[in-house]
């Protein structure tokens, strides 16, 4: 008797996280607001009532797949901004985090039509803006406890300015690339915004071949002022 609510609780862990699993991958097929309750319980292998016994509704399921994608990521930031201790060497740690952040497409998809609906509903929109304040928190955090060697732009104020400025940067960067699906030139191009951000441009290029950093060739302006 006193193991049933483990066992309980295991199976409902597992089955919300199938549920979150096929609403990712059903959302990222045919769009937000054109899936139903139904569709993701198909997709599952479940039936309405386990839908019901972990969600009241489309959007609360969606603030869990937003909150799991959101604190990835945060953590993927905090954790690349951490390893030098108390010093910060912005352009190290530009490089660090841009190599690991998650640029997903799939779920660039399904938060871009999430970001339409929220825009249309006020409560919604008040409840994504909280969720995003989580990024942001985890950057602002980061620089203002660090005492680096590299100082901040005084045009971005404070470390809430910078932090600001990164993520409206990676906002700007994934809307490219939900269009031309370059992950690599999407990444070269995060890396050299984010660090004119955060350093005023001053900071100089690294040398081609030098500890394995070397420029990449054909990437100096942003993917999408190429012509073909």
């Amino acid at each position: 008797m006193q193991e049933t609510p483990g066992r309980v609780t295991r199976r409902r862990v597992r089955t919300r996280a199938r549920l979150l699993d096929a609403a990712f991958e059903v959302f990222a097929a045919k769009g937000f607001g054109r899936v139903s309750i139904e569709e993701i319980c198909e997709a599952a292998g479940f039936s309405r009532g386990a839908f019901y016994s972990n969600f009241a509704t489309l959007d609360e399921l969606f603030f869990a797949l937003y909150r799991e994608r959101a604190d990835l990521i945060a953590s993927q930031v905090a954790d690349a901004l951490a390893r030098e201790g108390p010093d910060l060497d912005v352009p190290a740690s530009v490089d660090r985090v841009t190599e690991v952040l998650l640029l997903d497409v799939d779920w660039l998809l399904v938060k871009t039509d999430f970001l339409v609906h929220a825009a249309r509903d006020p409560g919604v929109a008040g409840v994504l803006l909280d969720h995003r304040a989580r990024l942001r928190d985890a950057i602002a955090d980061r620089l203002s406890r660090a005492r680096g060697h590299t100082e901040l732009p005084a045009v971005l104020a404070d470390a809430d300015g910078a932090a600001h400025a990164v993520v409206a940067a990676y906002d700007g960067v994934t809307t490219q690339l939900l269009l031309d699906r370059d992950v690599e030139a999407a990444r070269v191009w995060l890396k050299q915004l984010l660090t004119a951000l955060l350093t005023d441009g001053a900071v100089p290029a690294p040398a081609p071949g030098r500890s394995g950093h070397e420029q990449p060739q054909g990437r100096t302006q942003p993917p999408w002022t190429r012509t073909s």
